[in-house]
């Protein structure tokens, strides 16, 4: 411990003597590292993240509320790291020493400078002082001692930087506890460690002017983000060893060049013309030209005001992801972001996704040629089995192996990959769960705001998403919008009224909320500013922010790509069906059945079978499928049924699918028959309806024509089945029933003219049906309303407060909500369920054991559940997850399927891998059966899991 001596950094030796960190794994020869050197590491990183990683557009977001600019903004972030562990100068951390073998000398270091205290006592009350709350008071102790009035707002970024801010009890349990910071000598010591630091950072010119500049809760959360990101570089010791024999600038260099982050990328000014831009960046076919969607999008993309949101409405196919990556790179360069995230409704339509933000990636240049690397990252729980993810996660940054694009590498950066960092990459494509986690109250979420603030975000499929969800969106664009991040929403059927909801949202946080009526106001109209967006029915539309309150809208052309279909109400009963397949399909063609439950799926798909054979082949697709057989089904659904130029298209065949057919999959077929369900859904299915031009028709299809089942259309006013009702409300049924009845047996439904039309008037508040159904519509309505108030009250109970006024600290700012949660959990959170969701390995057993499913690649190799299979087994068991049906996971039966599920197959041995640990084994049998609880479970690789309960 000799080097502690060799440090010179003109402190005291008592205050030289605190420790830092101690070496519990026992690798480090000196053991220790004195809390001064940690102080200045992590200071010195931060100066390095300001400098070398943060984008542009969070420093103009810090700097921007200090007199001093950039260089204050760096300053800053440079001295609170540098005072962020200022709290373990107290005895309430120091006695923890005592407690780690190899340690307890570090406190009699201390004894014999001066550092003494009554041990315990300590003991007994350091759970009130946590180092980081305790480093929240003492600082703020300190800048009031200089003159400040209200230091909290800086203070709270030490209070913050393990990830939960501190509530005003924890620092009043401080307060009347001020022996657990310590006597005169330790507060000596504090105050030369934050002189010292001070000094150091040159923070010394500027104390005085940040005094009178109150931070905002985004810049608070910003640099608390850049602060822990700081602290978990400068506390790995592969990067910062527990040694004091090199110089500051040495060790500076040596951890930057070791832990290696990405620059960010500076986007160059694009190319003026629309035309050249998309040949440029996205591979049209010889002689495309840009759609009119894509041309007016780029157009106000260059113009509109930053920050603000851009909201693209147009029917399927109209290239809305083509001009959303084009308004990301206008954009960008506009605010100085230095990339994007991109926000899905599901893993499949991310993984799809991730592809196509590759491709553009790989075409996008950068201001300073070979400046650094280009950093992804694919944000969803099953990311790893994304093969093309996984090669470029195995391929890791700052690798060379790594894929090299024209100068520039392409990769998943090791460091920026790791827990609790999804959103820290440039470019991230994910589901939208981790958007919506920004508005959930749990720890380290401001690196998910530092992840975001520096980004332009696209929110795909925007209509997809339910009142529950709306909730934490709403507060998620709040936030976004208050770091100036520019936000672009797409959707095929967004209703109006939706669409003015996500204006406010992102006002509320761009302009602050706004003013409460007052005694004043009483009896003066009070202006709508978003009356004009609920009222415009337009399509295509495209609406961008106002410089104030409200909105821009812009009208254009559609591509000329339109259809013309005939919607006719179909029976549901089991022979009506095959009455009407066997009829349609007799000189050949492909139709797609679609249904709102997995088991109206499974049984619509046996009742086929039964009546037709072998001479119509009948496939099914639904979400309750293993995931690598989900994968592979996929795969089959869009090269055989898929665009002209890649499908190997059958003669015959039906496909039973539920909602998965509804997205992201380009599939295209001959007939479509659906199940009632909200309109916009309906129009999603009806996508999938003669979705491309090919020359192999039959006759008998060539009119594209959707059959509506799923109801009883002789009742008045037409009954969803029980099914649909349980799925969605029976309103938006009765609606959506109501806005198409014109066109049921009647007028043809142009697509994509009759998108708007149909969507807004589905979901506003005007009468439609007929007058004999108005009594059920007012019913189902009103408890609608009911349901839909009560989902909101639950969403808020977890859900982040608004953007406060500036200068209001965040203490206190994630408390009730739900801690240090794991995706998994935190999903659970911002999706609405009636009960928990719930997916399990599965393995066959065999006379070997369990193995891997045999038919997939790779399978049959046993599985040990004694140990801890190796890395490359447990991936390949990691494919294997499966879903169980909601009867499996209602609270009255969760308790016992789980029980059930861990008496069959003892897994706590693969407790600590990072692929297997955590998760349920169902093990069926060489027939795919098994039972489990009251359930008798039968898999297929074909036709999914099936679930049959017998009490």
């Amino acid at each position: 411990m000799s080097t502690v001596g060799q440090s010179g950094p003109g402190l005291s030796d008592a205050a030289r003597s605190v420790w830092g960190k101690t070496d519990r794994t026992g690798q480090s020869v000196v053991g220790w590292l004195p809390l001064w050197r940690h102080l200045a590491d992590s200071a010195d990183v931060a100066g390095r993240l300001w400098d070398h990683w943060l984008s542009l557009a969070v420093r103009r977001r810090i700097a921007d509320e200090l007199p001093g600019g950039d260089a204050g903004g760096r300053t800053l972030a440079i001295w609170l790291a540098g005072v962020h562990d200022i709290g373990k100068a107290t005895p309430a951390f120091a006695v923890q020493a005592s407690f780690h073998g190899r340690s307890a000398g570090l406190v009699e270091r201390m004894r014999d400078r001066g550092l003494d205290f009554d041990h315990e006592r300590i003991c007994a009350g350091r759970k009130w002082a946590r180092h980081d709350a305790a480093g929240q008071m003492v600082l703020a102790d300190w800048l009031r001692e200089r003159g400040w009035i209200d230091p909290h707002p800086y203070a709270v970024v030490v209070g913050g930087h393990h990830g939960l801010p501190p509530t005003d009890e924890m620092l009043e349990a401080i307060a009347i506890r001020r022996n657990l910071i310590g006597d005169e000598a330790w507060q000596k010591v504090q105050d030369e460690l934050l002189a010292w630091m001070t000094d150091r950072s040159g923070a010394s010119d500027q104390l005085e002017a940040w005094a009178g500049a109150p931070l905002s809760q985004p810049a608070q959360a910003a640099l608390t983000g850049l602060v822990i990101m700081a602290d978990w570089i400068a506390s790995n010791e592969k990067f910062f060893p527990y040694l004091l024999d090199t110089s500051d600038h040495d060790r500076l260099r040596g951890g930057w060049e070791e832990v290696d982050l990405p620059v960010p990328w500076q986007p160059t000014v694009p190319p003026a013309g629309v035309a050249e831009l998309f040949a440029t960046r996205f591979a049209l076919p010889s002689g495309a030209v840009p759609r009119p969607v894509q041309q007016i999008v780029t157009e106000l993309a260059t113009s509109m005001p930053t920050p603000g949101m851009l909201i693209v409405e147009a029917a399927m196919g109209e290239g809305k992801t083509e001009a959303a990556l084009a308004a990301v790179e206008i954009l960008a360069q506009r605010i100085g972001a230095s990339g994007c995230y991109l926000a899905l409704p599901t893993r499949a339509t991310s993984d799809a996704m991730f592809g196509r933000m590759l491709s553009w990636l790989r075409r996008l240049p950068d201001a300073q040629v070979g400046r650094g690397d280009r950093d992804v990252r694919l944000a969803h729980g099953k990311a790893a089995l994304n093969t093309e993810y996984d090669r470029l996660r195995t391929a890791s940054l700052p690798s060379s192996i790594a894929e090299d694009s024209g100068g520039v590498k392409v990769g998943v950066h090791i460091w920026l990959a790791g827990s609790k960092r999804a959103l820290l990459s440039s470019f991230v494509v994910g589901t939208i769960d981790q958007l919506l986690f920004a508005a959930l109250r749990g720890k380290h979420l401001v690196l998910r705001h530092l992840g975001l603030a520096g980004k332009v975000v696209v929110i795909d499929e925007a209509h997809a998403y339910d009142v529950y969800m709306g909730r934490f969106l709403d507060r998620a664009l709040e936030w976004l919008a208050a770091y100036g991040v520019p936000v672009v929403v797409l959707s095929a059927t967004l209703p109006a009224h939706r669409r003015a909801e996500l204006l406010a949202a992102y006002d509320n946080g761009r302009l602050g909320p706004p003013p409460p009526l007052t005694w004043r106001d009483r009896g003066k109209p009070r202006i709508d500013p978003y009356a004009d967006v609920r009222a415009d029915m337009r399509y295509p539309l495209i609406t961008t922010s106002a410089e104030g309150r409200g909105a821009t809208m812009t009208s254009c052309a559609d591509s000329g790509r339109g259809n013309q279909v005939r919607l006719r109400r179909l029976d549901d009963e089991p022979a009506a069906l095959i009455s009407l397949l066997r009829e349609q399909l007799r000189d050949g063609g492909c139709a797609l059945v679609i249904r709102n439950t997995v088991a109206r799926v499974q049984q619509t798909a046996e009742d086929l079978r039964a009546a037709f054979g072998p001479e119509m082949p009948v496939a099914v697709a639904h979400s309750r499928f293993m995931a690598v057989d989900r994968a592979a089904k996929d795969r089959w659904l869009t090269d055989t049924f898929g665009p002209p130029d890649r499908a190997q298209r059958p003669h015959r065949h039906v496909v039973v699918a539920s909602q998965v057919a509804e997205q992201s999959l380009d599939i295209d077929f001959d007939l479509l028959v659906t199940d009632l369900a909200p309109v916009d859904l309906v129009l999603q299915r009806i996508g999938r309806l003669h979705r491309h031009p090919r020359g192999d028709r039959p006759a008998a299809l060539a009119t594209p024509t959707c059959w509506i089942t799923g109801a009883d259309w002789a009742h008045e006013p037409p009954e969803p089945v029980r099914g649909s009702r349980l799925v969605y409300q029976p309103a938006m049924l009765l609606r959506s029933a109501a806005v198409l009845l014109p066109h049921l047996d009647g007028e043809p439904l142009r697509l994509p003219a009759d998108i708007a039309t149909l969507t807004q008037a589905a979901y506003g508040e005007t009468e439609v049906g007929p007058q004999a159904w108005q009594p059920a519509l007012a019913d189902a309505e009103a408890k609608q309303r009911e349901v839909f108030t009560a989902k909101e009250l639950k969403a808020d109970g977890f859900r982040l407060a608004g953007v406060a006024a500036r200068g209001t600290p965040l203490i206190g700012w994630l408390s009730g909500g739900v801690g240090d949660a794991d995706d998994r959990t935190a999903r659970g959170h911002v999706r609405d369920t009636d009960g928990e969701t719930l997916e399990v390995l599965l393995l066959v057993r065999t006379e070997d054991g369990l193995v891997v499913p045999p038919w997939i690649d790779g399978g049959g190799l046993v599985v040990p559940t004694a140990g801890e299979p190796d890395w490359r087994l447990a991936r390949q068991v990691a494919r294997c997850t499966l879903p169980l049906p909601r009867s499996m996971t209602d609270v009255d039966v969760i308790d016992e399927v789980i029980d059930a599920l861990e008496r069959r197959v003892d897994v706590s041995a693969w407790q600590e891998s990072p692929w297997l640990a955590g998760e349920l084994v169902l093990d069926i049998d060489g027939g795919g059966h098994a039972r489990i609880g009251f359930f008798d479970l039968h898999y297929d690789s074909h036709e999914g899991l099936r679930a049959m309960r017998n009490d």
